[in-house]
């Protein structure tokens, strides 16, 4: 076998790279391992193996690959009984297992599919054939996932991109933001104080550190196009934070933010689509709208608006003075007059009624 490392013991955390689909081969037979190995590395397949269904399952345990090509037949834990332990765990539901088998008879085919397996090969094995079916397996069961993903993000501005910043997807509002930015005016300064203030009730976390706009360059870039198009790319201005976000070590709590018009623009990520690929959440925020609101809705001065909107957002007095530019005894002088208009008197009770009379501005 050319790459010695592919036999580490299993509890061994392989390198893998980003770009490549991983499949994981489990047979007891080296040989076979080898020819599959070489085959489906010189496809541009990344290859890990294991030579029993314990070793596979290890190897599960600390890497999803994006195919399985298992022996149905092995001492011990056989392909099957194997099988049903991989599908056991919720994040293998869409990885497909593909089965090795001399048995021909229906009996064990359909076994095979009972146990979750999605197609079978007979032995010996024929490497093109393999490489085929792996193929449309792999492109399917992506597809399948980022389908998934979508539906749980629902209407909301996200989208997945690719770690040199092509878009895989995007929703349509989305590609609205994405708009802003591409029109030059996402040029605004971010840090670790502003980024802080970009949390929000979306539960998403918050975005301490943040890595923003400061010093970025480049040429302007161009409107991405409709969704699925391949070849649309992220605007400079995210794409050189999504790698600046990559090689800092993938911090989820870190964000891009900016400010224009009044309008806060902050993008984070929320976690990986597949191997390489990223999901992002475009959010906007517009401070002034919603202040006025508040203000409008409940008979408060601007001041007032101001400091009940940071306290909706999970802020202490010290916090809203640094962001507001006052001192801490005068955000508690104003959260008095806040608290006698709403008719509370506690800070957990008015943030409860900001927050149940706020709309996303």
């Amino acid at each position: 076998m050319h790459d010695e490392s592919l036999l580490l013991p299993p509890e061994t955390q392989p390198e893998l790279p980003d770009g490549k689909p991983v499949v994981l081969i489990v047979d007891d037979t080296p040989d076979n391992l080898a020819l599959l190995s070489d085959t489906l590395q010189a496809a541009g397949y990344a290859v890990l193996v294991a030579l029993d269904g314990q070793s596979a399952l290890q190897r599960l345990a600390r890497i999803t690959p994006d195919a399985v090509l298992l022996d149905a037949l092995m001492p011990g834990m056989d392909g099957f009984e194997t099988c049903l332990h991989i599908k056991a765990d919720p994040r293998n539901r869409h990885l497909p297992v593909i089965f090795m088998t001399a048995l021909t008879d229906s009996e064990h085919v359909v076994q095979g599919f009972r146990v979750g397996g999605i197609d079978y090969v007979t032995k010996p094995v024929k490497p093109n054939e393999v490489s085929a079916r792996i193929a449309a397996h792999v492109q399917r069961s992506r597809l399948q996932r980022q389908a998934d993903m979508v539906l749980e993000i629902g209407m909301r501005a996200a989208l997945i991109a690719a770690a040199s910043g092509e878009i895989q997807w995007q929703s349509d509002l989305a590609r609205q933001r994405l708009a802003r930015y591409a029109a030059g005016d996402a040029h605004g300064v971010a840090n670790a104080d502003r980024a802080d203030r970009a949390d929000d009730m979306d539960g998403v976390g918050g975005v301490d550190g943040a890595i923003g706009a400061r010093g970025v360059t480049g040429d302007t870039p161009c409107l991405p196009g409709p969704p699925s198009d391949s070849g649309s790319r992220l605007p400079a201005v995210l794409a050189q934070w999504l790698t600046r976000w990559i090689e800092a070590g993938c911090d989820l709590q870190t964000a891009f933010e900016t400010a224009a018009g009044g309008v806060r623009r902050v993008a984070r990520v929320l976690g990986r689509a597949t191997r390489g690929d990223w999901v992002i959440l475009l959010e906007e925020f517009d401070d002034a709208a919603h202040t006025t609101a508040l203000a409008a809705q409940f008979g408060l001065t601007a001041r007032e608006a101001e400091v009940l909107l940071w306290l909706s957002r999970g802020k202490t007095n010290r916090d809203i003075g640094d962001i507001l530019g006052m001192a801490p005894r005068t955000v508690n002088k104003h959260l008095e007059h806040v608290f006698g208009k709403l008719h509370v008197e506690t800070r957990a009770a008015a943030a409860a009624i900001a927050a149940k009379a706020s709309t996303r501005y």
